[in-house]
């Protein structure tokens, strides 16, 4: 049998939820996120990369990253920033905040979460949300990063809370005004939840004719593929006995996996073993040896050359923290 590929690849990149925001502002207000470099270090040290997200719980507010069209947000819909880029949030479009100014993530330091913010004036709140970030591994290989569009916008601007962004909602919430205790961890793996539900629900809008991964998830035949690789990803797989899996052609399974991921099964499997190993050799629980053979390789030196081959650098400096120069 094969396995659900979005849920093994989020497991294997490691996503994360952290930092959790509960604001409240006051017309007029604006709110800008500093580039992700700056504050990634201080908000997910150690993370790969970064993915920021904002929920609408009451009234409306405009959002857009640097230099593009403003996104009107209503109560029951989140916006998600897929790259953690640049952006503004607002009570107007076209507001930039003063650059100088500190930003919430330089003062949440040894607070416990959800930090609450007031911004804006003395009148009544205009705008309400949750802002949160989610991290994950986008080396050596994480398709679903490169398939993404720099800004999701997700929910039910009329609030519905009968799917399970508006339990989210309403959970969040709840979460961020009693502060209970286990509350950050709660509102991390919520924030998990919400981050597959929102890919889960881009992924149905997308068009018949669209390319990718996410769109090789919904055919049938190229989705069956993955989920065999990724069910069984030490096995000795040949495109052969993969089309025979799948129930096509060895030559028409070539060709239509290669035109809707965008590489050949092979090649394909072979950069996901090397996910794979990567997360096993950050992790530092098992030997260079042990991880070889449990993603199908017959000796070290083999899997070594590989590895170095398409990481950029030999295993043992992976498990010490050193990545290929950009």
């Amino acid at each position: 049998m094969g396995v659900d590929a979005l849920s093994d690849l989020l497991r294997t990149v490691r996503l994360t939820g952290a930092t959790f925001f509960d604001i409240a502002a006051k017309a007029p207000w604006v709110a800008e996120q500093p580039p992700r470099e700056r504050i990634l270090p201080k908000i997910l040290p150690g993370a790969e990369h970064l993915i920021a997200y904002h929920v609408v719980t009451e009234g409306q507010c405009f959002t857009n990253l640097i230099g593009e069209a403003p996104i009107m947000v209503e109560a029951g819909e989140v916006i998600v920033f897929t790259r953690g880029d640049q952006h503004v949030l607002s009570s107007s479009p076209g507001m930039r905040a003063d650059p100088a100014a500190p930003t919430p993530h330089d003062a949440m330091t040894g607070v416990q979460l959800p930090f609450f913010i007031n911004l804006g004036g003395e009148g009544q709140t205009s705008a309400r949300f949750v802002c949160g970030f989610l991290a994950c591994d986008s080396y050596p290989f994480n398709p679903l990063l490169d398939n993404l569009p720099p800004v999701i916008k997700a929910g039910d601007p009329q609030g519905s809370d009968s799917g399970w962004l508006g339990q989210f909602i309403r959970v969040a919430t709840m979460e961020s005004a009693e502060k209970r205790a286990g509350g950050e961890s709660v509102l991390a793996k919520l924030s998990e939840l919400m981050f597959i539900e929102v890919v889960r629900r881009y992924l149905e809008t997308l068009p018949p004719e669209q390319a990718g991964w996410l769109a090789g998830l919904r055919d049938p035949f190229i989705g069956k593929a993955l989920s065999q690789m990724h069910a069984r990803p030490a096995h000795n797989w040949t495109i052969e006995e993969l089309a025979k899996a799948v129930g096509l052609s060895r030559s028409v399974l070539a060709e239509r996996f290669t035109d809707v991921v965008g590489m050949p099964p092979m090649q394909y499997l072979a950069k996901w073993r090397m996910q794979i190993a990567s997360g096993l050799l950050a992790e530092g629980r098992a030997n260079v040896a042990a991880i070889a053979n449990a993603i199908g390789y017959d000796s070290e030196a083999s899997f070594s050359r590989a590895f170095k081959k398409m990481v950029g650098v030999p295993p043992s400096m992976w498990r010490r923290g050193v990545r290929p120069a950009a």
